[in-house]
């Protein structure tokens, strides 16, 4: 299992705090500084069964900067809006546990790092 933070997030640090609860083995990913690649998202992607406009922050400045409100959410623009999640790392949204079954959650709440846990 794999959970991918910012440290500086509440939500992170509290899905932490539930995984050593828990017992939990797992390995932490700042991503922020051990930014995930284009592949690397589009396989979390997978496992989460989401589009990468569902996992993206848009009230981040760089969102804004990039004007992602006005991009479209279609097959065709995918890979546009993985290479803004690649190159601005801040827009994913966290934080992002990796199953041991091979799926994944956005664990936001304690119900969803629960979820996580049960997998």
């Amino acid at each position: 299992m794999e959970i991918w933070i910012n440290p500086a997030c509440s939500k992170c640090r509290s899905a932490i705090r539930l995984l050593d609860e828990e017992g939990a083995e797992y390995t932490v990913r700042r991503y922020l500084e051990d930014v995930p690649t284009e592949d690397e998202i589009r396989a979390v992607l997978d496992r989460l069964g989401l589009e990468p406009w569902d996992i993206t922050r848009p009230q981040e400045p760089a969102a804004k900067d990039l004007g992602l409100k006005d991009w479209p959410r279609d097959a065709g623009s995918r890979d546009r809006w993985i290479t803004a999640l690649a190159a601005h790392p801040k827009l994913i949204q966290r934080p992002i546990i990796t199953a041991d079954d091979g799926t994944a959650v956005v664990a936001r709440t304690d119900e969803a790092v629960r979820d996580a846990l049960s997998r």
